[in-house]
């Protein structure tokens, strides 16, 4: 009873301090030191056990920039109001119908896992069961190669992590069959802000350049109103990006800047670059030459244009010569136009059989 009533002294000391700090920080403009933990981490060690504040401290308030923090997914919240749903239904078809030797959700898995790739799989293999396949890379031996290639988050206020990168990866271990909200996989901590306020920790991020609040026709989304996690059902579906993520190596390459695709996106909607009154996202050689209308444009585009908010054709990853300077039956954009008979089908095409299952 004794040590209870101590404990409890100690809560309410700690969230007393807790309370008069913040207070303070609302009156006086200080930086906080450098190697100070969060505070909602120095205090769960007082919280009481099976508390939602202890909960989030020790789940992942306390992780630190660069940790490699193992999360459920259904945890996570999103820094973004849309999806390219073709790139889901890409995935979602591969997994579901894909002819690869091992079947690509696990390589998609171990690469988001820091692991680079699948190495064996049971017969019977499920990615909610870890122990029924393994990683090319053990964990613990990763790589900077392996890092790199990992899905990103920021810790906010009360601990709670807000995905940066790996939205459509997540949402579409989420929609399949042995996913769901419970399926855990590990995400690279990019930055804890768990000590601002939530109007200090928007603008940070605002900022950073680690939001993308605007919706399928560009108007500002208000970041209280950005989904609350990953799952088709909580997006909105952004034709836009679909068709930048399949110009991919063809138009631009993919790099480190997030919500690179959104960029592109918005200046196929909004600049008037490339006619694309004609496409039909529902046939296969209206898709493609679409994309590689798209993906020319980009090309053509001078590297110090700027695509949007800021952002140049340089920076978004704008390629030299269309398809890496490859014949239109090669490369990246030959792989892309694999009907789904071939051996090999390409990305659109798994994209379109999927979508056809949804639509019947």
């Amino acid at each position: 009873m004794l040590t209870a009533s101590i404990r409890r002294a100690a809560t309410m000391g700690a969230l007393a301090l807790a309370a008069a700090t913040t207070t303070l920080a609302t009156n006086v403009v200080t930086a906080a030191p450098a190697t100070a933990a969060p505070l909602l981490c120095q205090i769960a060690g007082v919280l009481p056990t099976g508390s939602a504040g202890s909960a989030n401290a020790t789940r992942y308030g306390c992780a630190e920039a660069g940790e490699l923090l193992d999360m459920r997914i259904g945890d996570v919240r999103a820094t973004q109001p849309s999806l390219g749903y073709d790139e889901v239904y890409y995935k979602l078809g591969r997994y579901s119908q894909g002819k690869d030797e091992i079947n690509k959700k696990f390589d998609d898995w171990c690469e988001a896992n820091g692991q680079l790739e699948a190495a064996s799989v049971q017969p019977d293999a499920r990615l909610d069961n870890p122990a029924s396949f393994t990683c090319a890379l053990p964990v613990g031996q990763e790589t900077d190669e392996s890092i790199a290639a990992m899905k990103t988050v920021v810790i906010g206020p009360g601990g709670v992590p807000y995905l940066t990168d790996g939205h459509h990866t997540l949402t579409s271990f989420y929609e399949t069959a042995d996913g769901g909200p419970n399926l855990h996989v590990r995400l690279r901590v990019v930055a804890n802000l768990s000590d601002l306020s939530p109007a200090d920790f928007w603008a940070k991020m605002q900022a950073e350049k680690w939001v993308w609040n605007r919706d399928v026709n560009g108007s500002e989304v208000p970041v209280e109103q950005l989904p609350a996690g990953v799952g088709l059902a909580n997006f909105q579906d952004d034709k836009y990006r679909s068709l930048t993520y399949f110009a991919r190596d063809i138009g631009f390459t993919p790099g480190s800047i997030a919500f690179q695709e959104f960029y592109w996106g918005a200046w196929v909607r909004d600049s008037g670059a490339v006619d694309i009154s004609g496409w039909n996202n529902n046939d296969l050689a209206s898709y493609l030459a679409t994309v590689e209308a798209v993906s020319r444009a980009q090309v053509a585009v001078p590297k110090d244009a700027v695509i949007d908010t800021g952002r140049t054709a340089a920076e978004l990853g704008a390629l030299d010569a269309w398809n890496d300077g490859k014949a239109t039956t090669k490369g990246e954009f030959g792989k892309l136009s694999a009907p789904y008979s071939d051996a090999k089908p390409g990305k659109l095409a798994y994209a379109l059989l999927y979508k056809s299952g949804v639509a019947n």
